[in-house]
C-alpha cells in the first residue's frame, strides 16, 4: 500500500475538520460536499474523489474518531484488548463505544441518516457487531449472539444519545447500556 502524499493527507485532514465544524454549527443538514469544500479551502471534487459522497464523508469520519477503539480492541492491554475474561471485555469495549458516543451524538445521527441504506455495510459498524457478538457468545452461547449485538448497536442512536443525558452526568447512557447487557447476559 502506497503511503498518502502529504498534500492529500492535509487535504484529507481540512475536510474532515470542515466536516466536524458544520456538524457543531447546523447538525447533519449543515454538511454538503460544496460547504465542506468551501470550508477546507479545497475543490469540491477533491471532496468528491476522496469521499464519494456526503455519507463517504461522514463514514470517514467515524471511523477517524472511532480508529483508535479498533486499535485498543485489537491490539491493546486488557481489558480493552485480548486476555481477560469475555465480561471484562464488553463492558471496557462498551464504555469505550460510549464515549465516542456521549462526544459525537450528532455525528452518530448525521452518519445515520446519510448511511440508512447501507448501515449494516459501514465499516465502524461492522467492526462493532463482529466483536460484540464475538464477545457475547464467548459469554452465553446459547444466546442468539448476533441479533443481541445489533439490539445493543441500536440503542447508539444520536438522538437517543441526546435525550437520555443528563446535563450533570454525561456517562449516564454509557452506564445505563452496560446494565441492560448484563442484565442480557444474567438471565436464564
Amino acid at each position: 500500500m502506497r503511503a498518502e502524499r502529504a498534500d492529500a493527507a492535509r487535504n484529507r485532514r481540512a475536510v474532515l475538520r470542515a466536516t466536524e465544524r458544520l456538524l457543531a454549527e447546523g447538525g447533519g443538514d449543515h454538511v454538503s460536499l460544496d460547504r465542506v469544500a468551501a470550508l477546507a479551502e479545497v475543490g469540491k471534487g477533491t471532496v468528491f474523489r476522496r469521499f464519494g459522497s456526503r455519507a463517504g464523508l461522514l463514514r470517514a469520519l467515524l471511523e477517524e474518531r472511532s480508529g483508535d477503539l479498533r486499535e485498543a480492541v485489537t491490539n491493546g492491554p486488557p481489558p480493552l484488548g485480548p486476555g481477560a475474561p469475555a465480561r471484562e471485555r464488553l463492558l471496557a469495549f462498551l464504555d469505550g463505544l460510549g464515549l465516542i458516543a456521549e462526544r459525537n451524538a450528532v455525528l452518530l445521527s448525521a452518519h445515520g441518516q446519510a448511511c440508512a441504506d447501507d448501515k449494516y455495510g459501514d465499516p465502524s459498524y461492522r467492526f462493532w457487531h463482529r466483536h460484540l457478538s464475538a464477545l457475547l457468545t464467548a459469554e452465553r452461547p446459547d444466546l442468539d449472539a448476533g441479533f443481541l449485538a445489533h439490539g445493543l448497536l441500536a440503542l447508539f442512536d444520536g438522538g437517543l444519545i441526546r435525550h437520555l443525558t443528563p446535563p450533570g452526568d454525561p456517562r449516564h447512557f454509557t452506564r445505563s447500556v452496560q446494565r441492560m447487557a448484563m442484565a442480557l447476559l444474567d438471565r436464564d
